[in-house]
Order: C-alpha cells, then structure tokens, then sequence
C-alpha cells in the first residue's frame, strides 16, 4: 500500500501516519498480518520514493498535522494555517505534491516556534538527545536542506551557487556570514532537525500501534539514493559519480522505447554498499520486516555513463555512435560481467560478503530482497542461503514451459501476482477484453497463465471476473506454500489504475490516491462483501 495514495477523513491531500493506522485497522479486521509500504524517505521534485533526497530523512508529508499534532502545534495556529488553503480542493483527485508540502511545512514552521517558545527541559533534552544520536546524518541533512532554500528549492547540488557547492565551501561559507544571518541559518538548520525528531516519534508510534493489532510492518530500503541528495552531496568519496544506476534492456517491455532499446537508467549513482549498515539501522526502528529494492544490484547492477537526462540524446543512436559520444565507455556491469566463471564467483563471493553485513545489521528482523527481472543464476541459491527471501510472481514461475503450481513454492518466498510497477489485474482484464484483439494479446496471455496457476479453465473468455476468476485467482495465492502471500491494493479492490510505469517521468507516477477514503471504504457494501470473502479465503487457507 502506497502510503501517499491513501485517504483520512481529514487529511491534507496525502496519505499520512494518521489514515496508516486506519489503514491498519481495516486490514486487521479482514485478516491480513502484515502491511507493506514504499519508501518514506524524504523526496525531491520527481516525487520518487526511489530517487530520495536522503537515505535516513523521512518525508516530512507522511506526518499527521493537526491541533496538537505534534504537540507543538496548537488549534489556533492550525485553524490560522490552513484559512487561507482550499482543503477540498487539495483533497479531490490526485496528491498535488506542491500545495500540499508548502502548507505541510508552514505548519511544522509553526510548531517548532512554539516548540522554541514554549517546550518545557524534558523536551528540550529529548530533542538534544535524538539530533546527537542521529548527528552522524542529520548534522549534513540539515545543512543540505539549508543549502536548498538558498537555491530556490533545488536539490541539485551540481548546480547551485558556487560557494555551496562542496560541503567543505558551504560550512566556510557559512562561518564566514554576519552572526544575524548565521544564527538564523542555524535555526532554520535546527528546523529541519526537528521535523525529522517529529517523524521518529510519529512513525515509531505507529509501529506500537500496528503491533497492538497484530500487524507487522514492511519497509522498504531503496537500492540507492538520488545524485542529488544529502548523502552524495557530503560524502562524495562513498559513491561513483561517473556511473549510474539502472536494468539492462528488457525487449519486452512495451513501455518506453529507451527502456527496450539500452535498458532503465535510474540515475543513482553507484553506492559503496559497507555503508549500507546506517539505513538499515534506521529501518529497523519502524518496520517489523523490510525490503531490498533490486538486491541483485549487491553482486553486480547495470550501469550506464550518462544521467537519464540525456537518455533523448542516446535514444536514436547505434552502439557505434553511442561510443563515439561516451568515449568509449558502454553501459556495462558493475564491478563485472557474468560472463565468466571467475567473474561469477567473484560477485557471487562480494555480495554475499555485502549482504552478510546488512543481515549482520538487521538484527533478527527478516529480510525480502527483490529479486525481480534479469537475475543471474547464483543470486536466488544464494539468497536462500543466507535466509533471504525472494519474490514468486505466479504468471513468470514457469518450468518447461509449464506454469509451476504454488505447493511447489519455497517456504522461504514471498508471493504476489503485482508491485506498485506493475499493471493491476483489473486492468489487464479490461485489456483483455475491450481492446482490438493484437492489442490485448500479451494481456490475455498474462491472465491465461494466471488461470492456469488458480486451476481454472485457461479460456478465460469463458470466465466471469468477479464471480470465477476473483476468488479463485486469491484462494491460489493464499494456498501457496509462500512464507507471505501479498496482494497489491489495487488487486485487492479490484481497482485498474496504477501507482508507477517503471522507465517513464509520467504525471500520474506516484500521485494516484484511493478513491474512497478509509471510513468509506469500510463502510461500501460492494467492499465489504469482498473483504467478507478475503477474510473467508484466509481463514479457510489458513493465512490468518
């Protein structure tokens, strides 16, 4: 479940902490066990919760603002906040990512006034106390954060005005300021500290609250951070920065033309993964479980010489012209190909040795990795191995041809029909079925296998989606011999949008909101008899 995409009653246009625990209340009473979320670290301008602007921040629009939420806020300086804000208008439709962070942001402006005015010694030392636990990261977040304001908003580090553009220049630049304007930069560093000190609190009451009705958390650690980010911005020697990120090509991908033709440049530069202890440290404090986005990335991850912003410019060359404009440097593997038995072992053996230390760091807490796309033969034994586990998409599980039964499962996996990058099921029915027939090909075929996986009949046209192919297909994903069975809540609700199409800088990428907001989801009849029947299917398969 997308956080940002669900709705409270009276929230202010994005899914917050406050509609998570309604969020958890419903799941509770249908039967599920676990919930599993994106990322929540803070964003940039793209609105990716895979391209964040730090890797330990939190988005500051998770947090549930309200009259004494936090406590530093008090009704009238709400009231007085949001007076001036269309609150229905920024509730309709999609997350309006712009409105909804400036009110956001105002209204922490004001709480930590009051928190400045007001708090009491307690408090003081508990914030004293969290920014030197957290100084390590939170010391350059916030100055980076500062540095952004300075350069209207931007995070592109690269870019900004020249005395900040270095870590080491920006702190010269900043002793060397009049005392007035240094004591209110350091303030407003302070600000931004604060705010992170409220989204512990808020995001590790949430985790007691989730426990208290018998759901565990799954986070999610993205694969890397953005190049314009905190951490690439004040420990430049922890990355790559002449090589980026991203997937090798994917011919089937229908998509995006780039994708198909050199693969998917995410942008991220390339991290040194003995540093990665810190993120999951941090993780662990708020999430039960939690997932490795794209893990194969430990042993080797594609990686392409140029930002995805010049993807335009490559798009229309051959590999001979592409050459010529790199000098020589093609996307490849990083740290090596897999086409040697030496080179196999090697990033077989410095994985495994990167994974143990972030198993290490996990302290007991369970491990998913995302083993999805083009994996090398190694990297699923060894994640078995090591106690990791791995995804089982029904429709691509296949052996000779066949589609393989879910009994057949490893105990240690993690089955699901869909992500947050993949078309909803609905959808893929819709396509099916009210498209010219060359178009819906590929996705009667996805359906087709998906039948075969429920021991339905594979001529789906013959089916009815909600009375024969719905239940089935969940009963089969249920009794699966998966650890965890998930099901995306666009599937659950039977819904067709989509949250993310991967390789694509789409409107609609990370902004679609539920339709229904909790209260009137769970007070729909066409809802609650579905869940009547989910609840029925997971007692039935034994899943509650």
């Amino acid at each position: 479940m997308p956080l940002f995409a669900l709705r409270g009653e009276k929230d202010l246009g994005i899914g917050d902490v406050a509609a998570m625990r309604e969020f958890i209340d419903w799941v509770a009473e249908v039967g599920f066990k676990l919930v599993q979320l994106l990322p929540i670290n803070e964003i940039g301008a793209d609105n990716s919760p895979y391209n964040a602007i730090s890797a330990m921040a939190i988005e500051p629009t998770t947090l549930h603002l309200a009259p004494n939420s936090p406590q530093d806020l008090t009704g009238e300086d709400f009231d007085a906040a949001v007076a001036d804000v269309d609150l229905n208008a920024l509730r309709l439709g999609a997350v309006k990512y712009r409105p909804v962070k400036k009110l956001k942001l105002h209204l922490l402006e004001k709480a930590f006034s009051n928190f400045l005015a007001h708090a009491d010694e307690h408090r003081q030392s508990e914030f004293r106390t969290f920014y030197e636990q957290e100084s390590v990261w939170l010391r350059d977040y916030g100055l980076f954060r500062v540095l952004m304001e300075e350069n209207d908003e931007n995070a592109a580090w690269n870019r900004w005005q020249p005395q900040h553009q270095t870590i080491e220049k920006a702190r010269g630049w900043l002793r060397d300021l009049p005392h007035d304007q240094q004591a209110a930069l350091t303030r407003r560093k302070s600000f931004f500290c604060y705010v992170q000190w409220i989204a512990h609190q808020q995001w590790r009451a949430v985790k007691m609250y989730a426990e208290e009705r018998g759901v565990a958390l799954m986070g999610d650690i993205p694969f890397g951070v953005s190049y314009c980010s905190a951490d690439v911005f004040a420990r430049q020697n922890e990355f790559m920065l002449d090589w980026f990120g991203g997937a090798p090509p994917e011919p089937y991908f229908e998509d995006d033309a780039f994708t198909r033709k050199w693969g998917q440049n995410w942008g991220i530069p390339l991290y040194r993964w003995d540093n990665m202890r810190q993120r999951v440290r941090a993780v662990r404090r708020i999430f039960h479980l939690f997932r490795i986005d794209h893990i194969q990335g430990f042993y080797r991850i594609y990686s392409f010489p140029w930002r995805p912003r010049k993807n335009k410019e490559f798009l229309p060359l051959d590999e001979r012209q592409m050459l010529e404009r790199t000098g020589g440097r093609a996307p490849h593997f990083v740290p090596r190909d897999d086409n040697t038995p030496e080179n196999r072992e090697a990033n077989k053996r410095e994985g495994e040795e990167y994974l143990r230390v972030l198993l290490e760091e996990a302290g007991g807490r369970r491990v998913i990795g995302e083993d999805l796309g083009v994996v090398p033969e190694y990297v699923r034994p060894n994640l078995r191995s090591l106690g990791i586990a791995g995804f089982k998409i029904p429709q691509w599980e296949m052996r000779n041809g066949m589609i393989i039964p879910g009994q057949m499962y490893e105990r240690l996996s993690v089955a699901t029909y869909a992500t947050h990058d993949h078309e909803p099921i609905r959808a893929l029915w819709n396509e099916a079925f009210e498209r010219p027939f060359k178009a819906g090909e590929q996705a009667r075929a996805t359906l087709e296998k998906i039948a075969l996986f429920a021991g339905l009949n594979s001529k789906i046209e013959e089916l009815n989606f909600e009375r024969d192919f719905y239940p089935a297909i969940m009963e089969a994903l249920f009794r699966c011999e998966s650890w965890i069975a998930i099901v995306m809540i666009t599937d659950l609700l039977a819904c067709k949008y989509r949250f993310n199409v991967p390789g694509t800088k789409a409107n609609l990428n990370w902004t679609r909101r539920m339709r229904r907001s909790m209260a009137q989801l769970g007070s729909n009849r066409k809802e609650q008899r579905r869940m009547r029947l989910i609840h029925e299917l997971l007692v039935k398969t034994e899943r509650t």
